[in-house]
């Protein structure tokens, strides 16, 4: 019996798949082997939650890019006016020191030459003097 029965469940299986399935005719090409495909209408078919297509994709991440772009642009331009921040500021600290050097120099000179005439000075005093 239980054979029966199985042989039984096999063929009302295969009675619904050829019920579910359209009987259709012999291939045109006259090549049974070949599968059977459906026409492609890409347009024809609305599905809810879709792919993105090749181009959208492109697209996609054509858009990522020049984001990204734009992002490492913004931060080297940062990163650059730092730098030349900090490059003014240190050219600055040398022409003041440079300025200020320069300055002590002249005081030093100033002051020998004043030093200096106090002593031909002295020295025509003294002469003067010990006349």
């Amino acid at each position: 019996m239980s054979e029966e029965t199985m042989n039984k469940n096999a063929e009302n299986s295969n009675n619904n798949q050829v019920k579910e399935t359209k009987i259709k005719g012999p291939n045109v090409s006259g090549r049974p082997w070949k599968a059977e495909k459906e026409p492609f209408r890409p347009k024809g078919r609305v599905v809810k939650n879709k792919t993105l297509t090749s181009w959208e994709l492109k697209k996609q991440k054509r858009l990522e890019d020049l984001q990204f772009k734009e992002r490492l642009k913004e931060l080297k331009n940062e990163k650059e006016t730092l730098r030349q921040n900090r490059i003014n500021l240190l050219r600055e600290r040398r022409e003041k020191k440079a300025e200020r050097e320069r300055y002590e120099k002249m005081a030093a000179r100033m002051h020998a030459k004043k030093v200096e005439r106090l002593r031909r000075r002295e020295k025509r005093n003294k002469a003067l003097k010990e006349r």
